[in-house]
């Protein structure tokens, strides 16, 4: 089926069919420790798939269609669902392939703005994770995933449709004013976040992650940690003087209970991953 005629249901179809993709530095790390038996164990392969998005969503898709009919609550911790799947399951059922830079190697401005997205999504989950855990977040792991895969719909449709994508990008570059769900409307049909809103539910994914996408939670703690780490990492991705950026050290400060020059420090001295 062409890409141009699929709308949000044969996308959900079809994503929830296809083999997704991981980054090559992700399986380049598995295949060293898989090398090593005395560095393979649950934890050093979640350090490794917890660091990938794609990796990550790719795993617990897998849990969820294969979970025990008694198991009552969704896993959201990497490291506790590689140790219920086992290590062996888990490279013989969550292939390190395909290989993102090779789907995308006659995309090459389309693989330039996935792996900036991959790196915003990296750096906004490890300032969550920071943040779950000094307001003793007591599920701090479902914080770090959720923020993780904040944006994971718009990596896939980079991976499965860069054309399209990069129609979407060159619209809102042409015009300043539309906003990405306009241009993603006019493109695909359908916006991100219906896609996004619709794959969470379909998938299974952490109950955070859906949280994000309803106004009547936006205020509570957990979704305001989600969302101004997404923030943070958007207007800092070209360097600390955007101009967004003394609102976003207020709003943190405010759920820290931190002073906004005190937050600023904090997040800039951070050695984020990479």
């Amino acid at each position: 089926m062409s890409q141009h005629s699929k709308g949000l249901s044969e996308w959900l179809a079809y994503l929830g069919q296809a083999e997704i993709p991981v980054l090559k530095s992700s399986a380049r790390e598995l295949d060293r420790l898989r090398a090593d038996e005395s560095l393979l164990n649950p934890r050093s392969i979640a350090n490794v798939v917890t660091d990938d998005p794609l990796m990550t969503v790719k795993l617990l898709r897998f849990m969820q269609n294969h979970k025990h009919r008694n198991q009552k609550y969704e896993l959201i911790d990497v490291k506790q669902a590689l140790l219920m799947l086992g290590v062996d399951t888990f490279f013989r059922e969550v292939p390190t392939s395909p290989v993102v830079e090779d789907m995308l190697q006659g995309h090459i401005e389309a693989l330039v703005q996935l792996l900036q997205t991959v790196r915003r999504a990296q750096r906004s989950a490890y300032y969550a994770y920071d943040w779950a855990l000094r307001l003793h977040d007591l599920h701090a792991e479902e914080v770090h995933v959720s923020t993780l895969l904040a944006h994971v719909t718009e990596m896939l449709m980079w991976c499965f449709s860069p054309v399209q994508m990069l129609d979407i990008r060159r619209l809102q570059q042409a015009d300043a004013s539309l906003r990405s769900a306009d241009a993603q409307k006019r493109v695909l049909g359908f916006t991100g976040v219906e896609l996004q809103r619709q794959l969470a539910i379909d998938w299974h994914l952490p109950e955070l992650l859906q949280n994000l996408l309803d106004p009547a939670l936006a205020k509570t703690s957990r979704v305001r940690n989600v969302t101004l780490a997404v923030n943070l990492a958007r207007h800092s991705a070209q360097g600390w003087d955007n101009a967004a950026l003394p609102d976003d050290y207020r709003d943190i400060g405010d759920l820290l209970r931190m002073e906004p020059e005190r937050v600023m420090a904090l997040v800039q001295a951070t050695p984020a991953p990479h």
